[in-house]
């Protein structure tokens, strides 16, 4: 198993980072769709604070994959493809990462303004980053849900581009990203 990625395709860390958000980010709007059926009380409040806690676990493996990037140098080759869709892959790449970090931090904040801890599975607590104020929370609330939309089409968006690469082009865009596949030539 190759950790550092290759010319051939991502390497283990990156495969990590990248399925464990994606997975988490599924995870996050089960849970806090659940939790909006719930009546108030402790189970909403315990669904709620699971919410919280798995978007700060997504905060740093969002940073991790970030950092991982910066310090592995060994990227992928470039799939052939016409210049405009390199500068939209790389833009849509982007957009994600950003996504993906202000997606927690909004909700951080968010809870922050509202006089709300934000714990970590019941082990620690985050500092609370601004103080109480409600007409704060409410437009982060809405920063929150607007940003979860824009998160939910870009990563769509994605993930059809790599189902067009691989059925349509017939390329290794995909198979480069997906665990325990090995790639033709190596």
């Amino acid at each position: 198993m190759q950790w550092r990625n290759s010319p051939l395709g991502y390497g283990a860390a990156a495969k990590f980072l990248h399925w464990s958000i994606v997975i988490l980010v599924i995870a996050q709007y089960l849970v806090i769709e659940s939790a909006e059926e719930l009546a108030d009380g402790p189970e909403k409040l315990e669904a709620i604070g699971l919410h919280k806690s798995i978007g700060m676990l997504v905060f740093g493996l969002a940073i991790a994959r970030v950092l991982w990037k910066l310090v592995n140098s060994g990227q992928p080759a470039p799939v052939p493809m016409p210049r405009a869709q390199r500068i939209a892959a790389a833009a849509g790449h982007g957009l994600l990462y950003l996504l993906i970090l202000a997606q927690p931090l909004t909700g951080w904040l968010m809870s922050s303004s509202a006089g709300y801890p934000t714990s970590f599975f019941g082990l620690f607590e985050f500092p609370m980053l601004v103080g109480e104020n409600h007409d704060a929370h409410e437009f982060l609330e809405e920063t929150h849900e607007l940003l979860f939309a824009v998160l939910v089409t870009v990563a769509v968006l994605h993930a059809l581009a790599a189902l067009y690469h691989h059925f349509v082009k017939k390329d290794q865009s995909l198979r480069r990203m997906l665990p325990f596949v090995r790639l033709r030539g190596s």
